[in-house]
């Protein structure tokens, strides 16, 4: 392992564009990234469409909650700077820039595809010709099915200019009346009810088996058939339009009803400030002046397209049922551990702690453990922390029959998970209903731990079992992010815990924590210690290097502490998905720190830290540790996040030697920052290609089984030279 060493100067030497890259346009190069694999020629076809639609919805929220809140601070005149010196309008104005490359990049992978998925028989259509047969169906279709749902509304002093929704699509219609050739323009909007692509069968064009599918988008078809909406009237010029709206909800210090609060905030949020409007580029002048007119476009994104409104919707045509065009399914394995103790999740946590690595293990053991704890008559106390369940959560059922059993049941449910607020204003009701003690948490934090307490009478005493997670308990991401699950019985954690969920549901601030690390009140302190303890052992002369996973870095504290490291000769590497304000290898700075970034067919999610202590990495002797939290000021500052060290030997080596260093290795999906340019540039392997999403979906099950890691079904992975 190389450590670079060269004269260093002090940062305070530099300016904060020389020390940092900027946000939000770090946020951006990621969706790049993303879209990229639009482009991916090893991906089937409707991966890489997958991947166009996956680039548009983080855009859209981006729009949405992003560059709304530095429209706001321009309007109010907010001053605040970014980490690299920028001032609001100064971003605003080098998103804008960026946002109409990315717009291009978009429609130019959608125009790659689609006569690739026509080749396919799937046709994504426009304003092309159909064929009779199709003409034919799609005429009815608009008759029986549109028709009727949708609402034609003049724009006139008569008629006030209706409400277009976030999110919403409509069409404009500059009409002329046959009668007397006045002139009226016409507002179609899309019902969010209607399906956003129509689908033309196969068997409609006369294909047997049915493989052929024409997929139209429903603005499109109403434009297309907008002569039978209008009869008596002349169509002079039409367009269609997309409207993004600010989506942000800023909490009250003082509102004393969270849930009331929040039913109201989701209200606002569907009526905020225009954000972002797209607009085909054949859109009639006049309608257009219109249009801009009535939406009040005060410092809002404007966007003219040749191609298709909102790339999000392509959601609906990857859902075409044909597996062929797709990556193949994947099941996850159960944990070996767990049915070897035939589906004791107890047992099998009493004997040793366990990690799951998800979504290569099944999330289903994470719900068994809170079925058996609600179905076991020993359990006497659950405590769940929920950030995001989804809309279908087993989770909240396991809960539920747990009170209904008579089992205290706790669970804290995070009103601010951004998005998830209205579902999670549900499942709170449905809990409560159930006997569940709800909590809502702190009113300007948010809890975002992610961890699960049972305690159970055993041996005339009580045991606490505990799971600590670096994901969410949701159904649907679970199947598709990678997160770690870690299962203790520890004494110590489960003491840390307890005191964990009273600083959330009461307020104690828990004194003299045996393990556990916490935010906002000493996790950055841990990290700071562990950083500080390498830079030590370098100017000792010993092996000094960090090992970290996260989705994001953007602290300015602890960026600087790697800053530090690097220069007293730490090795510092990074797997960093998303956004990163770090700038690696500047001579002087961070000349030992790099970036890379793992983008595929599963979303990197989980969070990791290992620190070599004085040997080189990997060792047995290096601490390791698992994380809830991000490194951003809002996690280490205005979160409830845990730091949860792993001290058994076989987890220890599952998450350090297995886990992170296949992360390290991967090439076939990782790109790599550069840190004067802030361009990422795929890795090129050296001979030797590994993805570290077929090693864990193509091995047999790692959890609770410390030994496979030394006998040969399970590839012993190996550090390369470079590759750390």
């Amino acid at each position: 392992m190389d450590v670079t060493t060269s004269q260093t100067f002090d940062p305070e030497d530099l300016s904060p564009d020389e020390l940092y890259f900027n946000r939000e346009l770090s946020w951006l190069s990621f969706n790049e990234r993303v879209l990229a694999e639009a482009r991916n020629t090893a991906y089937p076809l409707l991966e890489r469409l997958r991947f166009l639609s996956i680039s548009g919805s983080n855009l859209d929220e981006f729009m949405m909650i992003r560059v709304a809140g530095l429209v706001g601070q321009v309007r109010t005149k907010v001053a605040t700077l970014s980490i690299d010196g920028k001032t609001p309008s100064q971003q605003v104005a080098a998103i804008n820039s960026k946002l109409r490359e990315l717009e291009g990049l978009q429609q130019g992978a959608l125009a790659e595809l689609r006569p690739l998925l026509a080749a396919q028989g799937i046709h994504i259509k426009g304003e092309d010709h159909l064929g009779e047969r199709a003409e034919e169906w799609l005429r009815q279709y608009f008759l029986d099915h549109i028709v009727p749902v949708i609402t034609p509304q003049a724009i006139d002093p008569g008629h006030p200019f209706p409400f277009v929704a976030n999110g919403g699509i409509g069409a404009l219609f500059n009409l002329v009346r046959n009668e007397d050739s006045s002139q009226i323009v016409e507002m179609v909007l899309v019902p969010s009810m209607l399906p956003r692509f129509i689908r033309v069968p196969g068997e409609v064009l006369g294909e047997v088996l049915g493989q052929e599918a024409i997929y139209v988008a429903v603005e499109r078809l109403i434009c297309r058939y907008a002569d039978l909406l209008f009869p008596g009237f002349t169509i002079k010029g039409d367009g269609v339009f997309r409207v993004l709206r600010d989506s942000d909800i800023e909490v009250e210090e003082e509102a004393e009803d969270l849930v009331r609060f929040f039913r109201s905030a989701i209200q606002r949020r569907r009526r905020g400030q225009v954000i972002g409007l797209e607009i085909d580029d054949s859109f009639d002048p006049e309608a257009e002046e219109l249009l801009r007119d009535k939406l009040d476009l005060q410092q809002a994104f404007v966007t003219k397209t040749e191609g298709m409104l909102g790339v999000v919707g392509l959601d609906c045509v990857v859902k075409e049922d044909r597996p062929d065009l797709k990556f193949t399914p994947y099941s996850p394995r159960y944990p070996e551990r767990i049915m070897e103790h035939d589906g004791d999740c107890f047992a099998a946590i009493r004997e040793k702690d366990i990690v799951i690595h998800h979504p290569y293990e099944s999330f289903e053991v994470v719900v068994d453990f809170l079925r058996q704890a609600a179905n076991d008559p020993a359990v006497v106390s659950i405590k769940q922390a929920l950030y995001r369940a989804g809309q279908q959560s087993p989770v909240i059922n396991a809960l539920c029959a747990a009170a209904e059993a008579g089992k205290s049941v706790t669970a804290v449910v995070e009103l601010k998970a951004r998005f998830d607020e209205e579902q999670n204003l549900k499942w709170a009701s449905e809990l409560e209903r159930a006997g569940v003690q709800v909590i809502y948490g702190f009113v300007d934090w948010k809890t975002h731990a992610k961890i699960s307490m049972v305690v159970r009478a055993e041996d005339g005493g009580y045991r606490t079992y505990c799971h600590f997670g670096t994901g969410n308990y949701h159904p649907v991401t679970t199947k598709i992010y990678t997160d770690l699950s870690f299962f203790t019985a520890d004494p110590a954690l489960g003491r840390d815990a307890a005191k964990l969920f009273n600083f959330i549901t009461g307020y104690v601030e828990p004194q003299q924590m045996e393990k556990l690390a916490i935010s906002p009140l000493n996790l950055r302190e841990k990290l700071y210690d562990a950083i500080d303890a390498e830079i030590e052992h370098a100017r000792a002369g010993r092996p000094a290097t960090i090992w970290a996973k996260m989705n994001q870095i953007t602290e300015k504290g602890i960026i600087d502490r790697f800053y530090q490291a690097s220069q007293a000769g730490v090795r510092v590497v990074l797997v960093v998905r998303g956004i990163s304000c770090i700038r690696p290898g500047v001579p002087g700075l961070s000349d030992n720190i790099s970036v890379k970034s793992i983008i595929g067919r599963f979303l990197e999610h989980s969070r990791i830290f290992a620190f070599g202590n004085g040997e080189p990495l990997p060792s047995d002797k290096a601490q390791v540790f698992i994380s809830s939290a991000d490194i951003m000021d809002r996690n280490l500052n205005r979160r409830v996040e845990t730091l949860v060290p792993i001290t058994n030997a076989t987890v220890h080596d599952q998450v350090l030697d297995q886990v992170l260093l296949a992360n390290l290795l991967d090439t076939e999906q990782s790109w790599l920052l550069d840190g004067e340019t802030g361009l990422y540039e795929r890795v090129e392997d050296d001979g030797e290609p590994f993805n570290c999403h077929e090693y864990f979906m193509t091995n047999p099950s790692l959890s609770g089984r410390g030994g496979a890691l030394k006998e040969s079904r399970v590839p012993k992975l190996t550090l390369r030279k470079g590759a750390a």
